[in-house]
């Protein structure tokens, strides 16, 4: 049973940190298991990056970090998946490759430099204007929906009211019992 939950963990853990996860709801537990791979896997990349010195080890914490940023980002997006959610997730991978984009341009001098650090914010920019887009374009894919679902039943409360009154008007052409008969079997049709 523990050998089932840890591979039930690890499962959602390495669909947290897969770019296309598909969002689902993780359980408290699972969320809290992640929380703690996350944590556990910062602290080795850490660790990892402390044998290096200068630069290297810049863009090594840089990386530990935006990956932990990330992870946490994508963790929180799986455990409760909503539209704000999922543009946190996005808009911290997009700090975490222009900090790690900023730190490889250490490396180069001048103008080199420069050039570098501007397509550095340009990318970030870039990744969190498209981030915003997203999360606008499905906040107004859903409110269409609501809207047109909404039309819809007004459209169809219309096309039944007008189809009742044609079928009262056509009831006219009876008198008596016939008539009666013929209105309540129109209501009945027509849920009046």
């Amino acid at each position: 049973m523990k050998t089932l939950n840890f591979n039930v963990i690890a499962l959602a853990v390495s669909l947290v940190f897969s770019t296309g996860a598909i969002a689902q709801n993780l359980s408290k537990t699972d969320y809290k298991a992640g929380k703690d791979k996350i944590a556990a896997e910062y602290k080795s990349a850490k660790a990892a990056c402390a044998s290096l010195s200068s630069n290297p080890k810049d863009i090594c914490v840089a990386e530990a970090k935006g990956k932990e940023s990330v992870g946490k980002a994508e963790l929180e997006a799986s455990y409760k998946p909503t539209v704000k959610t999922r543009y946190q997730a996005r808009i911290a991978k997009a700090e975490a490759d222009y900090a790690v984009a900023v730190e490889r341009c250490d490396d180069l001098a001048g103008n080199a430099k420069d050039v570098c650090v501007k397509e550095a914010k340009a990318a970030e920019t870039s990744a969190k204007v498209d981030a915003k887009a997203q999360m606008k374009t499905t906040e107004a894919n859903a409110t269409a929906k609501e809207k047109s679902s909404d039309a819809r039943k007004d459209a169809s409360t219309d096309k039944m009211d007008a189809e009742y009154k044609v079928a009262k008007e056509k009831c006219d052409t009876y008198a008596g019992d016939a008539k009666d008969r013929c209105l309540d079997q129109a209501k009945k049709r027509f849920g009046k």
